[in-house]
């Protein structure tokens, strides 16, 4: 295991965010740093900035629900390959490089998107879409820190705040842009990136940060055979179906416009970054992460349940939208610290091949959740996905002996923000 700064009474090392240092240094940082938190809101906010869109590019390209959830699988399945190769990725040609060539291929595949006439040819373009933003997540927090002239501990707060903003703004931006057309999006998400890439490339100089010893190709399939890391990869396929119900399915029967379902998932991306960057943290300083991952998953699994008894109020759907944010933020941010102390694998092996697996259940989820609706009801998916939350709980109690090395106590700030970040990737 990679050895820890020596955390302090409040669970935080010496980078904690209490140190006043780190609030007198925040606004100190290079330009390259800006640059890099500037990307990272524009990436973050690409989690939801399709949402809110998806009924309107079913009806302006005349396609079915289940083709448009598709949009997400493709998006998802490639990113979840692409996370077994990031790390021998940037291991080989740096994280500077690998940061640039994720920002390129974002910036190539929205614009594509963006002036497409077909929803194959969109399904086809967000697989390259997420590509590109697995290649950029993957190396963004390294890179931040690295660049930092005002210290680690203020360059970490001002990206887990770039993170929270992008999460919560994205579904807001995404239904504005699309209440004009369900171009818009495309073409923001186009011109922001843009203008990242180049910022970053004439203010990052050098490679931003040190290139880490080459790992294995084969080191994330091995990975795998270790048990505990077995069992919360396991635990999160299943976990990350009950969220890509609730994110990606969502929209339909809501029945808002754009501007509607932005603003519900601006609702759900708020109380995710709140949790995920605060109370997530301040929940493992008092419990183990086991304890907190078998209090949230039952919670989650009661919401995604009260969604299909409610599926036919507006009203009901949004309190359990916003509801199942503030737990998924807790979610997202434990499992992937819990990966973290999994085994004593590089953090980049480990997550990588955690992140590969989970983003299976999120490629599923959507067009199977639409097929169960057209079949049955729309409460179906709803079922569907409190039933595999159910599972993933199950999961977290069968592998209990497996999951014991997990519980070592609260982390330095640093790694919290690593697990912030991992676990955001979606």
């Amino acid at each position: 295991m990679t050895d820890h700064a020596a955390p302090t009474a409040t669970g935080h090392g010496p980078t904690g965010h209490g140190s006043s240092s780190s609030s007198s240094s925040i606004l100190k940082q290079s330009s390259a740093v800006w640059a890099i938190a500037f990307a990272c809101v524009v990436a973050f906010m690409g989690i939801g900035l399709v949402d809110p869109i998806l009924p309107a590019i079913a009806q302006s390209l005349k396609a079915t629900p289940t083709q448009t959830e598709l949009l997400f699988t493709s998006y998802l399945a490639v990113t979840g390959v692409a996370m077994f190769f990031t790390s021998w990725v940037s291991s080989r040609i740096g994280a500077k490089k690998t940061l640039m060539i994720g920002l390129a291929l974002i910036v190539l595949f929205s614009v594509l998107a963006a002036t497409s006439g077909s929803v194959w040819h969109i399904i086809d373009f967000r697989a390259g879409w997420g590509l590109g933003n697995a290649l950029f997540i993957s190396t963004a927090l390294a890179t931040i820190v690295g660049a930092a002239s005002g210290g680690t501990a203020s360059a970490i707060i001002l990206y887990e705040a770039a993170l929270g903003l992008g999460i919560a703004i994205g579904p807001l931006v995404g239904g504005l842009l699309g209440s004009i057309s369900w171009r818009g999006p495309f073409f923001g998400v186009t011109t922001l990136m843009a203008i990242a890439f180049v910022a970053i490339l004439v203010f990052l100089r050098g490679n931003g940060v040190e290139k880490p010893s080459p790992t294995p190709l084969s080191a994330p399939f091995r990975a795998l055979g270790r048990p505990a890391l077995a069992a919360l990869a396991a635990t999160a396929l299943f976990y990350n179906i009950g969220f890509f119900v609730l994110l990606a399915y969502t929209p339909y029967p809501l029945g808002f416009d754009a501007l509607g379902i932005g603003f519900t998932f601006f609702g759900w991306g708020v109380g995710l970054a709140v949790t995920s960057v605060w109370v997530a943290p301040m929940l493992t300083a008092r419990l183990r992460r086991t304890s907190v991952l078998r209090l949230a998953l039952p919670l989650l699994a009661l919401d995604l349940f009260a969604a299909a008894v409610v599926v036919h109020s507006q009203v009901g759907l949004v309190i359990c939208v916003v509801i199942g944010g503030l737990v998924l933020g807790v979610l997202n941010t434990v499992l992937t610290e819990s990966v973290m102390e999994a085994t004593d694998l590089p953090r980049a092996v480990a997550s990588s091949a955690y992140s590969a697996v989970r983003f299976i259940g999120g490629a599923v989820a959507p067009p199977v959740a639409t097929l169960l609706a057209d079949a049955i009801a729309p409460s179906a998916a709803y079922v569907f996905a409190g039933a595999s939350v159910t599972v993933a709980f199950v999961v977290t109690l069968v592998a209990a002996r497996a999951l014991r090395r997990v519980d070592d106590g609260p982390e330095p700030q640093r790694i919290e923000a690593e697990a912030v970040s991992a676990g955001e990737v979606s």
